[in-house]
């Protein structure tokens, strides 16, 4: 058609009739059934006036907000010609082009339809957080006849479905129809009641359910039936009865469990979007809907309330603990005028007390969160009421096996607590998780604190706590055997999700009334998971009071003992300050091991001993216990164990200055190292064994003159550790290897990225060692860029924090970079008397790795004093540094200290003997020619001749 056309033109070809304001499209007098976009379709088809329609505009038409595949299109023709019978042709393909609609349009003027009839109310305020939900619905009312919405109670199934009804009421030209179900008692006033809302004339005689249907046989109608589930079967014959009394009624019903009628389709309503726990984005936070709605009706109830960025992460974790849900939402929002965004969040505990005071013309079941609850709880069956209860135990997820282990009883089996389950989900108490590999349950955080309230009641919290606290230790202790077999991704898709319950178990069992033996026993079992998630502090936190419970008890159970004492060496070996006693809990270990005849604990905790002394810089010692664990070794059944002693090994040897015996020990371990088929040596020697070999081997292929090398197995490490997922092994890399190497070579973008890797995986695992590594990589990096003004004073008390925590490995080698940043600031007294510090330890720990450089940066720092010597003095470093770089085969020292030395002698005047140097040793390098180091190294040679 060309021009504009009427929207209320009938547009007829052949025997066909549309009526676009209707979205209808009549054969020989008989409505056909059509879907929404095919609607749409058919409409952009015959607007195109018979033109070709290119496929893409066509898409982008009847699909104006999505990107779709040609196949969705294909799917509407296809329903198009079908529903055109004989004369399908009336749409032609066009090939390489698109369709074309080849009838001839006769439009009919109509006059403009008066509004349908329509009794929702007008909105008071917006519909919030529910674009998607608001389309998804619409669309399926287009499509489907019977729709229901359905969820938790404060959900905002009735909100939702008045929104989808206005913006439906021009589709419906006899009308909407609101029928409130929620204040009826008697299901016997259904008809009346939809009736009513229908406009519909009494008639003499008793108004049933088919009498009303019958008044709407050829009425295009939708009828809202709003509340159907404390009338559930009678709402449900009714909406059947209106479908088979006209093909062109739709009806929309809201409940909390659905009807069960023919031909309906339910929608669940979803809970508001909240942002991840994780999300620190203040703008990003404010744009998701649930708090977005707390926003808004926070600042209804108080007009001087503002959000900022400051409140930003509270007021998220208000509305994840009230799980988004609307209802709990709206009704805390309203409490912020008494007491504050925080001291709402601080009352959550209490939140029946707290959330209360809705709209006082709402129902009384939707003024206070209890009584939505209790209007849900009453309408269920005394089993479904035991059943809701017993769940409560579980705060996090649970399978239909644990719900029938711990909620079954003598009068309940396990099979009925099973269909109890599935009625609660139908009923919108339990939600269900279908997307991973196996179905799990869940109840939200608010119907659980209702249910725990109802436990305590019955006076069953004890004996169901207990039951919750044995099956986690029953699933832990499976888990910790198949640790040893399972693959990683499907070990932690079994027992990851089970963190909450466990946690919870082990407060149960260590609670005054609780059972310190599940408790212990649990602990010990739960170990695996600790290690995988990388939760150092909680680990250490709960094994710690194991122990402390085993000291205390009349029998002491050595070889649990044993094993909390090697899980508390573990978790102490990445924190700060005095906590980190590891030598401690290793010895111990040790010791118990060895009066067990235990090899296994043996090797675990002289690995410990190693990394406790390599972590204090005592790597003569460390090379000891290194040597020592190699000889237990050889005892073991597994044949890794050995070469796992030659990394630790190779280890040691590089941070005593002995590079090539280091690599050879590494390159042996790498090319003969086969990684078990389970994950235990993760557990057992707390990183993967290639992960932390790779580290070593690309920090003496640097030292070696093998950058580019180097950065290659450095990402090979990075990669290996994100596909086991194991954030320790990640770290170990991004701390040990990539950040400092990445600085060393100058790619200061590599080193931006992995130093806030580095941050971001720390920050949830009480390793505040990296953490604090990591301020000293960003106070490096902010030198490195000119930043000298933040970078030197971050950098510096990085340090500090590193020298109060004796936690030395990695220490002379921050103290280097200080030293370097003081020497850029022109602050030579202070990085004097840094950098002697920083030699002071390496002689101490015979830490000779860093020993050139540590007196390369000591010469260019007393060229900085401008003494009479001071020429002399720094010529002497440099030489000495020489010396020692050559010693150890560390050509990168050995470049710098040449372009130091150069540098010098160029400003003496001595050019041939400055160009002899730099030049022999430029030109033993084979690769790295783009790093920082080889860059300033050329451009120094450029300028002597």
């Amino acid at each position: 058609m060309d021009g504009e056309r009427d929207p209320f033109a009938v547009l007829e070809f052949g025997r066909f009739k549309v009526v676009p304001h209707r979205r209808e499209l009549i054969a020989d007098g008989k409505p056909v059934t059509l879907g929404g976009r095919a609607f749409d379709t058919l409409l952009a088809l015959i607007d195109a006036g018979g033109s070709v329609i290119d496929k893409d505009l066509l898409m982008r038409r009847v699909w104006p907000d999505r990107i779709v595949e040609e196949n969705n299109l294909q799917a509407q023709i296809s329903a198009l010609r079908k529903a055109f019978g004989d004369d399908r042709d009336l749409i032609r393909t066009v090939a390489g082009r698109g369709y074309q609609f080849t009838a001839e349009i006769r439009p009919s003027a109509a006059s403009p339809p008066s509004a349908p009839r329509s009794n929702l109310p007008e909105p008071v305020s917006e519909l919030i957080g529910r674009d998607a939900s608001l389309r998804e619905v619409v669309e399926l009312v287009t499509r489907q006849r019977l729709v229901t919405l359905t969820g938790a109670g404060g959900i905002g199934k009735t909100r939702l479905s008045l929104e989808v009804a206005r913006q439906l009421l021009p589709t419906f030209p006899d009308g909407v129809g609101l029928a409130e179900l929620g204040p009826l008692t008697d299901p016997q006033l259904i008809p009346i009641t939809v009736g009513a809302a229908l406009g519909l004339t009494p008639v003499s005689g008793t108004v049933s359910v088919e009498s009303v249907a019958a008044a709407l046989s050829g009425k295009h109608v939708l009828v809202l039936l709003d509340n159907c589930e404390h009338l559930i079967e009678a709402a449900a014959r009714m909406a059947e009865a209106l479908l088979r009394a006209s093909h062109i009624v739709c009806v929309i019903a809201t409940s909390r469990e659905p009807l069960r009628a023919a031909a309906e389709y339910v929608y669940r309503v979803p809970p508001l979007d909240v942002p991840d726990e994780n999300n620190l984005d203040a703008d990003d936070v404010l744009r998701h809907g649930a708090v977005r709605l707390f926003v808004a009706r926070a600042h209804a109830a108080e007009p001087r309330y503002v959000p900022d960025r400051r409140l930003a992460s509270t007021t998220a974790a208000i509305c994840r603990r009230l799980d988004g849900m609307p209802l709990a939402i709206e009704l805390a929002a309203a409490r912020i005028a008494a007491f504050g965004v925080e001291g709402v969040a601080s009352r959550l505990d209490d939140r029946f007390r707290l959330l209360t005071g809705g709209s006082r013309t709402a129902l009384p079941r939707q003024q206070a969160l209890r009584a939505t609850l209790d209007w849900s709880h009453e309408l269920l069956s005394e089993p479904e009421r035991v059943v809701l209860r017993r769940l409560s135990v579980f705060p996090g997820s649970f399978t239909l096996d644990a719900a029938a282990a711990i909620a079954s009883s003598p009068e309940l089996a396990g099979a009925d607590v099973v269909e109890c389950v599935a009625n609660l989900v139908a009923k919108s108490l339990v939600s269900a998780d279908l997307g991973g590999a196996a179905t799990s349950y869940r109840l939200l955080e608010t119907t659980r604190a209702y249910a725990r309230e109802k436990l305590l009641e019955s006076g069953e919290l004890e004996r169901f706590g207990r039951r919750h606290a044995e099956y986690q230790r029953n699933l832990f202790e499976r888990a910790q055997a198949e640790w040893e077999t399972q693959p990683t991704a499907e070990w932690l898709a079994a027992y990851g999700r089970e963190l909450d319950n466990l946690r919870a178990a082990l407060d149960w069992a260590f609670a005054p009334d609780g059972d310190t033996t599940i408790g212990v026993a649990l602990t010990s079992a739960a170990v695996p998971l600790w290690f995988q998630l990388s939760l150092l502090d909680e680990c250490r936190a709960r094994v710690e009071r194991a122990l402390s419970t085993l000291a205390a008890g009349p029998n002491r159970d050595a070889r649990r003992e044993l094993q909390l004492q090697a899980a508390l060496g573990w978790s102490l070996m990445y924190t700060t300050g005095p906590a980190r006693e590891t030598g401690a809990a290793w010895a111990t270990a040790l010791q118990l091991a060895e009066r067990l005849h235990d090899t296994d604990y043996q090797l675990r905790a002289l690995w410990g001993l190693w990394a406790s002394h390599m972590n204090n810089g005592e790597f003569r010692q460390a090379l000891q216990l290194a040597e020592r664990f190699g000889g237990v070794a050889t005892k073991a059944r597994d044949p890794a164990d050995p070469l796992i002693g030659d990394r630790m090994v190779g280890a040691c040897l590089h941070f005593l200055g002995e590079q090539t015996r280091a690599r050879g020990y590494i390159e042996r371990m790498l090319e003969r190292y086969v990684a078990p088929l389970n994950r235990s040596d993760v557990v057992r020697f707390q990183f993967d064994q290639r992960v932390t070999a790779r580290i070593t081997l690309s920090r003496v292929l640097w030292l070696q003159g093998f950058a580019d090398q180097a950065m290659r197995t450095v990402q090979g490490a990075i990669d290996d550790a994100l596909a086991i997922q194991h954030t320790l092994s990640l770290c170990n890399a991004l701390g040990q290897a990539a950040c400092p190497l990445a600085i060393a070579t100058g790619d200061l973008a590599a080193a931006e990225r992995y130093a806030t890797m580095l941050v971001h995986h720390t920050a949830r695992h009480g390793a505040d060692v990296w953490q604090t590594y990591g301020r000293c990589f960003k106070g490096m990096l902010l030198i490195k860029r000119d930043g000298l003004d933040v970078g030197l004073p971050l950098l510096d008390a990085a340090v500090d924090e590193l020298r109060h925590a004796r936690f030395v490995q990695y220490y002379t080698a921050f103290l280097a970079a200080l030293a370097e940043g003081l020497a850029a600031a022109e602050h030579g007294v202070r990085g004097l008397a840094v950098v002697d510090d920083a030699l002071a330890q390496s002689e101490k720990s015979e830490e000779r790795w860093i020993l050139p450089e540590l007196l390369r940066l000591k010469g260019e720092l007393m060229l900085l004093h401008h003494a009479p010597n001071a020429a002399a003095a720094g010529e002497g470093h440099f030489e000495q540094s020489l010396e020692w770089a050559r010693r150890q085969g560390a050509l990168a020292w050995e470049l710098r200290s040449a372009t130091s030395l150069a540098r010098l002698w160029r400003r003496q005047g001595k050019t041939t003997q400055a160009r002899k140097l730099l030049a022999t040793v430029y030109r033993r390098f084979t690769e790295g020619f783009d790093t920082a180091d080889l860059v300033t190294a050329k451009a120094l040679l450029q300028s002597l001749r």
